[in-house]
């Protein structure tokens, strides 16, 4: 498992849903998450840190972030977690097969300017690209570095992709590698030390 930045649940929600307003209220999971994906990416390589915390894995058409598929998954009732998390996001989406609906406004407070500036960034470079297109624009060197669909020992899917690879297919420079290795690092021993 690689080491992960916290995840920021209000952030996540936040981000879904100032995607959905600046797309007219609704999309599909893969621009979604691809929009997720290079928005995230970019705020990696400016600032050392992604914009949610959640974290990506390497699946057939592209990066997914986790919790982000989790919650849609839950709330469509069609994950291990649906009772628990749809009766917590029921109402912010609405979900049918692989279409998303915002059911209300994101609260920008939760977000800061370089999330938004990021996210928006994302979006007007994603927006009119289609399926395949987002595909192949996410199957790069993070994406291909991960281990696809290979199973651990536990049966669960290990494909997890590393927020270093995330940074260097971006053309991160060295110095902001290290960086980034540091945030880690940092958010792994706070981790512990809260365990």
């Amino acid at each position: 498992m690689n080491v992960r930045f916290k995840m920021n649940n209000e952030k996540i929600l936040n981000s879904m849903l100032f995607v959905l307003k600046n797309l007219g209220g609704k999309t599909d999971f893969h621009k979604m998450f691809k929009i997720l994906y290079f928005a995230d990416q970019k705020h990696l390589v400016s600032y050392g840190f992604p914009i949610t915390g959640d974290f990506y894995v390497a699946m057939e058409n592209g990066p997914v972030p986790s919790k982000s598929y989790d919650v849609l998954k839950a709330i469509r009732g069609d994950s291990f977690w649906s009772t628990h998390l749809n009766k917590q996001y029921h109402h912010l989406f609405q979900v049918e097969g692989f279409n998303i609906s915002a059911l209300q406004n994101p609260d920008e407070e939760e977000l800061a300017i370089s999330d938004i500036e990021c996210i928006v960034s994302s979006i007007e470079e994603n927006k009119s690209l289609n399926f395949s297109q987002l595909k192949e624009k996410s199957h790069q060197y993070a994406w291909n570095n991960a281990i696809k669909n290979a199973k651990n020992d536990e049966g669960n899917f290990d494909n997890e992709i590393s927020f270093i690879d995330i940074a260097r297919e971006a053309n991160a420079n060295e110095e902001m590698l290290k960086y980034i290795a540091l945030n880690l690092e940092n958010q792994s021993i706070f981790d512990h030390a809260e365990a």
